[in-house]
């Protein structure tokens, strides 16, 4: 029988540790992980170790970002592809989500069993997890980083470097969503991090084909009074995706940016919002709803609606999505 361990403002770390002793463990992410995934994972990983916890880290799609593939030559760090480990896995192992909740629309459902998970997200679909951490922080690094500081453990400095990083990164260089753990979590990182190898980190981070993704964007921009709309017609990565969309919104006249781009897994959508009576996960989670998943925080969220859903859409899919965010956005404003 499942049962819940304790679900305090700061879940007891010991907890989890007692879980995963004596069981396979895998720490498994969203797909397409961006540096906040890797991060957040990489950590847990470190932590873990240092109880005696052994696991793997896992994800499902590529790591197709510069800014994440950086990430693990910098860090040594070895993530196992889904494809690659999918013949190893068995229900009895025990699964740990990060950054990432079960049937959330962004994670691929591995064989073997959830029992736990650690979030910054908002829940749409509630799971019972054996032991589980979700708050809303502008990174699951901070989080991470937590356990760090509540433990008394002074992360090495490859740790420190990558939680920091990834905390910089999924904030936006801490103008989105930041809330007074990452504050504090960064005041706490900074002194151990290996500041030379941060900004080498977060020093060239686009590729030349990131180019063809930002003009497409821009020639097909459409603007409903200050919501955004454009639409990406070939496959694009998540994280560049999300990138795109703040770009959108630093225009003046942009309050809502909604842009998506057509993949072989289906359409992947992102959503960034600055006006405060536009929720973008409730939005995403609004439009979507029979077609696709979606949900987030107060001002960015992502979806996806997937390649057999599509032809829910019909002949001219890109003005199907358009008018069922605009007839969300009504509800929003209501």
């Amino acid at each position: 029988m499942r049962f819940l361990l304790r679900r305090d403002y700061m879940s007891n770390f010991m907890d989890l540790v007692t879980l995963c002793r004596g069981n396979r463990i895998y720490i498994q992410t969203h797909n397409f992980p961006d540096p906040d995934a890797i991060a957040s994972a990489f950590g847990l990983q470190k932590l873990l170790e240092s109880f005696g916890v052994a696991s793997e880290l896992c994800y499902d799609g590529r790591i197709d970002k510069l800014s994440a593939s950086k990430m693990l030559d910098a860090f040594q760090i070895h993530m196992l592809p889904y494809e690659q480990m999918r013949p190893a896995l068995q229900e009895e192992d025990y699964i740990i989500c990060v950054d990432t909740q079960k049937h959330s629309g962004n994670v691929t459902d591995f064989v073997g069993d959830e029992v736990a998970c650690i979030d910054h997200h908002p829940t749409f679909t509630p799971m019972e997890y054996m032991y589980q951490d979700i708050r809303i922080t502008g990174a699951c690094s901070t989080l991470i980083a937590e356990y760090y500081e509540s433990m008394g453990i002074k992360p090495d400095s490859d740790v420190a470097t990558a939680l920091l990083y990834g905390l910089k990164m999924d904030t936006l260089q801490f103008t989105r969503g930041v809330t007074e753990p990452d504050i504090r979590m960064f005041g706490f990182l900074f002194p151990c991090c290996d500041q030379e190898k941060l900004i080498c980190l977060e020093r060239n981070n686009m590729e030349f084909d990131d180019l063809k993704a930002y003009g497409a964007a821009i020639e097909s921009i459409e603007l409903y009074d200050k919501t955004g709309f454009s639409c990406i017609p070939f496959p694009c990565p998540d994280a560049l995706i999300a990138i795109i969309s703040d770009f959108i919104l630093a225009l003046i006249e942009v309050e809502v940016a909604i842009v998506f781009s057509y993949r072989k897994d289906g359409i992947k959508l992102s959503v960034r919002s600055e006006n405060p009576q536009i929720h973008a996960g409730n939005l995403l989670h609004s439009a979507l709803s029979g077609i696709g998943n979606g949900g987030g925080h107060a001002a960015m969220g992502g979806g996806l609606i997937r390649k057999e859903q599509e032809s829910l859409l019909g002949r001219y899919p890109k003005d199907y999505i358009r008018e069922l965010f605009l007839k969300a956005l009504e509800k929003e404003m209501v």
